[in-house]
């Protein structure tokens, strides 16, 4: 103890690290000390967990503890460099194009690594002024300019916003329960985001903003390859989908959580579901009337990433075709799993359940080819406790009205129905493309809405722990990324499955199971991330939820058997 005072007294503080102890001076910046350990970890140090809590790069080392580092690997310290590129972006906008001449700036969503933006602006976007925002990033990047985080009571914060006309993030902060609010500040701009942020933005070297459609596009690297740029995919009938339910929200009044709070308060919220729900009807049976349209359609082939609510989709889809004299025949492709023992297996040792090996490929095509031409067929039911594909007498035999609805995460993919003609197969890309923002500046990632709502099923339907769900969620996402995204411009048709009010609905069931999470788990930041996303919302009950809304399908009640 006495030693400890001595310490104290002389300024030092221990900072163990790597199992290792090491003395700084008293107010050492975490900066500092990353900077004594960057050659060391694979990936520049973006944050760091001091005593079991993240922590910026710009605070100090004021007492002894434990420090492990987040690079722009990880998940968080990735994150952290969206927003701060994003920050950069938007202070060079206004730079370059006048603060006076552009109303509004939102960051709209996700195309591959490409963020767009959309502008409002009396300036036409040209060439030019794109090349000097890059410009004016680039300058941003060479003076390593600080971003300054300060603490501002509501009330002064929302001051603030008004002045600088952010009127969303007004709106926002009206239901906001903290007194203080964490301000960022670049060379005299101000802004809020939710998350942790870089020191200065020496930390952002890799980033291209070019014009496209009628905005801009922030390009990124991704997470595997944070020193790289990857050469920008257009997907075209993706960012269709989203536009169109952009302008949807924004023709319902709900541009941002902050809209919808206050439909919320207004007594409108059941209004809105409604419209939302009738919406997806109306779209669903756009899909139905274009499947008989084509008149040689035989198997409809629908996939989507995890909890893109593909089950309820499909029951919707085949209620809308019975509506035009067909008979739609569910079939999973998951009952073509080949038996367990020869199931390919990972990096990791572990089954292997999603890549396309996974699926006797060779059987189902066989199948199809035989009910194409008539012939009966004994169906397969894949038993998922025993690893075996057994067979219980499900016959089939295709008539002239007869319509397959197939599901399964490679439906997009021709190698999976090689044999079956191109003319006979219409398909579907299913996701929920979350187009509401928290704020304009702060965009909800699809990913988070799918991740909540799979936590929420999975805890009523499987016993699955929020934990056990966040656990295996990369491994869903890797799945993803390799089995369905690189196939969905190939889809007949895409389907928006997110709902506008649904974070509103999920978060009554995702938060007790995230608070079940404990300080020493790993999933333990992810979940207080979702908690604190989820305290924008202001929560709404299911009980008025119509029984075939995709949202029963995480929620229950459905009448489908979801």
């Amino acid at each position: 103890y006495s030693i400890y005072l001595w310490r104290i007294s002389m300024g030092k503080v221990s900072i163990i690290i790597e199992g290792k102890t090491y003395e700084y001076e008293k107010g050492t910046s975490f900066e500092t000390i990353a900077q004594d350990f960057s050659k060391e970890h694979n990936g520049l140090i973006a944050l760091v967990v001091f005593n079991g809590k993240i922590r910026e790069l710009v605070k100090k080392a004021d007492r002894d503890g434990t420090l492990e580092f987040i690079t722009l690997k990880d998940s968080i310290g990735h994150k952290a460099y969206i927003r701060t590129a994003t920050m950069m972006m938007l202070k060079a906008i206004y730079d370059v194009m006048g603060r006076e001449n552009v109303k509004k700036v939102k960051i709209e969503f996700a195309i591959g690594a490409g963020y767009y933006c959309s502008i409002e602006s009396d300036i036409k976007i040209t060439d030019e002024i794109v090349k000097r925002v890059n410009e004016r990033m680039n300058y941003m990047v060479i003076a390593a300019m600080p971003i300054i985080k300060k603490s501002y009571p509501l009330d002064d914060a929302v001051e603030l916003f008004e002045k600088q006309g952010m009127q969303d993030k007004v709106k926002m902060m009206k239901f906001r329960r903290s007194s203080i609010v964490n301000v960022y500040a670049l060379d005299g701009y101000y802004d809020y985001y939710y998350g942790f942020m870089l020191p200065d933005c020496s930390y952002v070297k890799y980033f291209n903003v070019f014009s496209y459609e009628k905005g801009f596009m922030l390009l990124l690297p991704e997470r595997n390859e944070p020193e790289k740029l990857r050469v920008f995919e257009p997907r075209e009938k993706l960012f269709n989908t989203l536009m169109q339910s952009t302008l949807l929200g924004e023709k319902m009044g709900i541009d941002t959580v902050g809209d919808l709070n206050n439909k919320i308060c207004e007594g409108k919220i059941y209004d809105i579901i409604r419209v939302q729900e009738a919406l997806q009807e109306r779209r669903i049976a756009e899909i139905a009337q274009d499947i008989v349209d084509r008149k040689d359609v035989k198997f409809v082939m629908i996939a989507g990433p995890s909890s893109s609510g593909k089950t309820t989709f499909s029951h919707r889809l085949s209620t809308q075709l019975s509506t035009h004299g067909l008979t739609p025949h569910p079939i999973a492709i998951d009952n073509y799993f080949v038996n367990r023992e020869v199931t390919p297996r990972d990096e990791n040792g572990d089954y292997n359940f999603e890549c396309l090996e996974a699926i006797d490929i060779k059987q189902f095509n066989q199948d199809m080819c035989d009910l194409l031409e008539g012939k009966t067929v004994e169906l397969p039911y894949y038993n998922f406790k025993t690893g075996r594909r057994e067979y219980k007498g499900n016959f089939l035999t295709l008539g002239k009205e007869d319509v397959l609805v197939i599901e399964g995460i490679h439906g997009l993919n021709d190698k999976m129905s090689y044999a079956l003609p191109h003319e006979s197969k219409y398909k579907v890309y299913i996701s929920a493309l979350t187009s509401m923002n928290v704020d304009e500046h702060n965009r909800i990632p699809t990913t988070d809405g799918r991740l909540i709502r799979r936590m929420v099923r999975d805890a009523r339907t499987r016993g699955t722990s929020a934990k056990g769900t966040i656990q295996m969620w990369p491994s869903v996402r890797k799945g993803e990324e390799e089995n369905i995204f690189p196939f969905q411009e190939d889809a007949d048709a895409m389907f928006n499955s997110a709902l506008v009010y649904e974070l509103a609905v999920l978060k009554v069931y995702a938060e007790p199971l995230l608070y079940s999470i404990e300080p020493e788990d790993e999933e333990y930041f992810e979940a207080r991330r979702l908690l604190k996303f989820l305290e924008y919302f202001l929560a709404v009950s299911s009980d008025k939820l119509p029984n075939n809304s995709i949202c029963r399908e995480f929620v229950g009640g459905s009448c489908f058997d979801v």
